[in-house]
């Protein structure tokens, strides 16, 4: 079975996130897949969205949550496509189900836009695995949360160095920074009454798929044409 997550934890995103998200992979998606929404808040979640109950932990908050889903109780089994709720996508995402089949599917950090081919740090906006393949990622971060959140300073750090005999980059261009890479890292952005407008059109190629809103503007608030046009 293929399942799409996201994970929704305490207010920096509210529901219109995840429902979107929703309309966005159901647009975009041929292959047979169950949504879910990983949260402790289900409320104005649409109703056709499979909620999936974070647990109580004191590891549990802020991007940290997305271990959850590598652990044996999460209830899920199969093949799993997570996404981060700062994205778009906007064009066919059947490749991301089943490329490198059976392979834990990650991509690299946007700062390869600077670095270049050297750099093989990894950002978790998009990930796939087969479940009970990564549990030591929970495992281990179960045992001991503040050892690792003293080490590392956010949960893709912590996957990059602990999973780097299992990492497997997605190509990157089929997922892209959109500030950074489709605007183009020099640019700069102004302020249009409650939205932010970047100062030329994104570039977008046809092996792109997904563009992801690391930092700001987040698609909620970024008043591009583009951003408006497939945000929905």
């Amino acid at each position: 079975m293929n399942h799409v997550v996201c994970v929704k934890w305490g207010n920096k995103y509210i529901s219109q996130y995840v429902n979107v998200l929703h309309n966005m992979v159901k647009r975009h998606t041929t292959i047979p897949y169950e949504f879910h929404c990983i949260t402790e808040d289900p409320k104005g979640l649409d109703a056709h969205i499979n909620v999936i109950k974070l647990p109580s932990h004191p590891g549990i908050k802020t991007w940290w949550s997305k271990l959850w889903m590598f652990g044996e109780e999460f209830p899920l089994k199969g093949n799993v496509l997570f996404f981060d709720l700062d994205i778009i996508i906007f064009n066919n995402i059947d490749a991301l189900f089943t490329h490198n089949p059976e392979k834990f599917m990650i991509i690299r950090d946007f700062n390869r836009c600077r670095m270049g081919d050297s750099w093989q740090n990894s950002n978790s906006s998009t990930m796939r695995w087969q479940t009970g393949t990564m549990n030591f990622l929970w495992d281990e971060f179960h045992a001991d949360p503040g050892r690792v959140t003293r080490r590392f300073p956010g949960d893709q750090d912590w996957i990059t160095s602990r999973a780097k005999n299992e990492i497997n980059h997605f190509p990157d261009d089929w997922i892209r920074s959109y500030k950074w890479e489709m605007i183009g890292f020099k640019d700069t952005k102004a302020r249009r009454g409650p939205k932010w407008t970047f100062l030329k059109e994104p570039v977008v190629k046809k092996e792109n798929k997904v563009a992801v809103f690391h930092g700001e503007p987040k698609p909620f608030n970024c008043g591009d044409k583009w951003v408006e046009d497939n945000w929905k």
